[in-house]
Formats: structure tokens, C-alpha cells, sequence
């Protein structure tokens, strides 16, 4: 099975799909963006993918919110995995902290280490690159003084020196990673169950309005357990919330929740109904 995840060799996601997929054998293939990676699955190039979804310190990912939402129409989440992360300071030769000019990561890296660059790396430019691997390595392949955000396994693969472990702001950081397969597939477990739900448009603009909304699964005693909004793209003030919440939409309660939600909002989405913890690749 072909898995699309975001490369190259050495990100967290990579470590997570290692760990993810278990004894399931995948043929991994890299993609240069998450947007590119969820494209894989929607264009035929991949029959799986698994991208980063939440972070414990930097909240939601939101190429992947946005890429589900706007332009994977055909692509439903299937499954979950939580993956612990650890980053590191990696450079390409041993460098003082006072040193370094440049700072290079993703741009959720380097917000989950954000309290340490100020701290430690106040005279450094903080600079976005396409992945942790990929700043792993731009530094290694630089003269300049520079330095990443990443994995050290990272720093393995590029032949680079990790200067720093565990520079996370918190501890104990995890990200929430989903699995993604072509719309139709039937996901397998035997539980617990989440179920990820996308709306817009609650009708005229009134005060109670995404409250109203709401009640529909509280009356039911249907439990959430996240919400967040993103830009619905139309102009100021429109906005496209996000809620993920306990059992699936095959469930009585929760189906019944969905159905009185279509009646408060006009585009409601099932973006996923998948058990929250299963070995191997979903549908493998």
C-alpha cells in the first residue's frame, strides 16, 4: 500500500507513519508539502496518506484543516495516532548557542519551541522551511552558521551534530496524527470512536448562533471534545467551524445530532467517523 506523508526522510511525520503502520507493509512516499501529501489521496497517486492533524502545544495543523476543508472533497479521515514529540537543535558542525544567525524549521516547530529560540537564540532570525527534514537539510548543506528545528534522527541523516535535545516549550508534546483514505472507505474497530464534523453558514447573523448549533449535541448527550473556526474564505466575518466529538456517526444519538445540525447550518460534513486507536494501517 502507498502511503503519502510529508517529507523527505527524517520528519516527525515520517516517525510517525513508521510507528503508525506497525507490521503493515506500506511503500512510504514522500510529499513536499502537507497540502501535497492529502493531494495524493484525492488524485489517485496514493491509496493513503497520514499528516499531522493537532499538536499538544501549537494547537491544530492548519494546511491540513484547510486542505481537507477546501480541496480534498473526496478524502475522509479513517483513523488516528498519537505521536510523542521531541525536538532538537541540530547544526552542521558544532556551533555556540551565541553563534547562530539562523534558525530554520517548520513553521509548527518552531512555534512548539517558540519560549526557547527567545530564550536561548535571542540574536537568531527565526526562518520557515517546508519541513523539519528539509531544515535539517538546508543547514547541513550551508557554511553559514545556521541551525534546525527538528528530529535527531534528522541530524543522523544529514550527517549534522544535534546541539540541544528536548527544546520543546513544554513537555510531553504529542501530535495528533490522521489517517486519510479515498472517500467510501470503511474504517475498522472496535473503539472507541471519534467523529470529525466540518459546518458553515448558521443562517442570518444572531446573537446564540453557534450555541444554538451546539445544543443539538448536548441535548443528545453527544460529548465534544474539540472547537475552532477558520476563515470560510468569503470575506471578513464568515467563518467555517471544526468539532470533533465522541462515538460514531453511525450512532444513534450522534446521527440524530448530525441530521438536527444540517437543519442550522447550510453545509454540514462528515469528515471522518474512524476508531481513535487501531494497529496498522486503516483498511490494510
Amino acid at each position: 500500500m502507498r502511503v503519502a506523508y510529508l517529507g523527505p526522510a527524517g520528519t516527525f511525520s515520517e516517525e510517525a507513519l513508521r510507528a503508525a503502520a506497525g507490521a503493515t507493509p506500506i511503500e512510504a512516499a514522500p510529499e513536499a508539502s502537507i497540502h501535497e501529501a492529502v493531494a495524493a489521496v484525492s488524485e489517485g497517486r496514493a491509496e493513503r496518506a497520514l499528516v499531522p492533524f493537532e499538536n499538544a502545544i501549537e494547537g491544530s495543523v492548519r494546511a491540513t484543516l484547510d486542505a481537507l476543508a477546501f480541496d480534498a472533497l473526496s478524502v475522509a479521515i479513517v483513523g488516528e495516532h498519537d505521536q510523542p514529540i521531541a525536538n532538537s537543535l541540530i547544526a552542521g558542525r558544532e556551533l555556540a548557542l551565541d553563534a547562530i544567525e539562523v534558525v530554520l524549521s517548520h513553521p509548527q516547530a518552531s512555534a512548539q519551541c517558540a519560549r526557547f529560540v527567545r530564550t536561548e537564540l535571542p540574536q537568531a532570525e527565526v526562518r520557515a522551511a517546508a519541513s523539519t527534514a528539509d531544515a535539517v537539510r538546508e543547514v547541513a548543506g550551508s557554511d553559514r552558521p545556521w541551525a534546525a528545528l527538528a528530529g535527531r534522527g534528522a541530524a543522523a541523516i544529514y550527517s549534522c551534530v544535534v546541539l540541544r535535545e528536548a527544546v520543546d516549550d513544554e513537555a510531553g508534546n504529542v501530535t495528533r496524527f490522521v489517517w486519510l483514505a479515498p472517500e467510501g472507505v470503511e474504517p475498522q474497530g472496535d473503539g472507541p470512536w471519534r467523529t470529525t464534523l466540518a459546518f458553515s453558514e448558521l443562517g442570518a447573523d444572531h446573537p446564540g448562533a453557534l450555541i444554538e448549533a451546539l445544543t443539538e449535541f448536548s441535548d443528545r448527550a453527544v460529548n465534544l471534545t474539540r472547537i475552532e473556526s477558520r476563515p470560510l474564505r468569503q470575506g471578513l466575518g464568515r467563518y467555517m467551524f471544526f468539532i470533533d466529538v465522541d462515538g460514531s456517526a453511525a450512532q444513534t444519538e450522534v446521527a440524530a445530532a448530525i441530521e438536527a445540525l444540517r437543519g442550522k447550518a447550510e453545509n454540514v460534513r462528515v469528515l471522518g467517523s474512524y476508531p481513535v486507536a487501531v494497529d496498522g494501517v486503516p483498511g490494510g
